[in-house]
């Protein structure tokens, strides 16, 4: 079965282009055409095509607006990115919106085949300075979790890891002998340090490191 592909982007040649490498391909097929933001809502729910390649800059709205409307209607259909933005503000919220690629343009059309193929069999291909940028920013994230949680106390620490184990607060008190008014201002501490504003964030950076 052939992979159906759609393709969102206002530049006419280089759509065109990408329609032609793809219907060339034995395994894939061109199964719609847009050029603004507004023509790929309307009509990309309907079609439901296994892959979209969305540029982010469109006339009328920006791709990533696109992908945020209509992702949560198209479970089954993959947004690969394929734009001239390297910069990690756009890479980033594509990827929170539910991109699942991101390639720049001047990728080969080899390469962005391929992609295609790899992005419908749930991969998340990437330009080399896109995947970089990805991959420093959960390591610059971790590196800064790490040094909130370094600036806990050892007795803040402990009723963090008490709170991540469910206990309330009376319980804590009871464990760490200590007064519920004591384990509430431990508690204020944490979220200082940690800047979060309630248990789940705090719990959840627990988590991560």
């Amino acid at each position: 079965m052939k992979i159906n592909v759609a393709i969102v982007e206002d530049e006419k040649h280089y759509n065109n282009a990408l329609k032609k490498i793809i219907d060339y391909d034995a395994d894939l097929h061109c199964v719609g055409q847009f050029y603004n933001g507004n023509e790929a809502i309307v009509n990309l729910v309907a079609l439901k095509p296994d892959v979209i390649l969305m540029d982010i800059k469109l006339p009328d709205m920006s791709g990533i607006e696109v992908m945020s409307k209509i992702k949560p209607l198209m479970e089954e259909s993959h947004f690969m990115m394929c734009t001239s933005f390297e910069d990690d503000d756009h890479i980033y919220d594509s990827l929170k919106f539910g991109a699942a690629g991101y390639l720049i343009k001047g990728e080969s059309m080899d390469r962005i085949i391929t992609s295609i193929k790899d992005v419908s069999r749930g991969g998340a291909p990437m330009s080399f300075g896109v995947a970089k940028r990805v991959l420093n920013y959960f390591r610059e994230e971790k590196s800064v979790i790490n040094s909130h949680l370094n600036d806990l106390s050892k007795t803040e620490h402990e009723v963090l890891e008490l709170l991540a184990q469910g206990l309330l607060y009376k319980e804590i008190a009871d464990k760490k002998d200590i007064t519920i008014d004591t384990v509430k201002k431990h508690v204020g501490n944490i979220y200082r340090k940690l800047h979060v504003n309630n248990k789940v964030e705090a719990i959840n950076i627990l988590k991560k490191h």
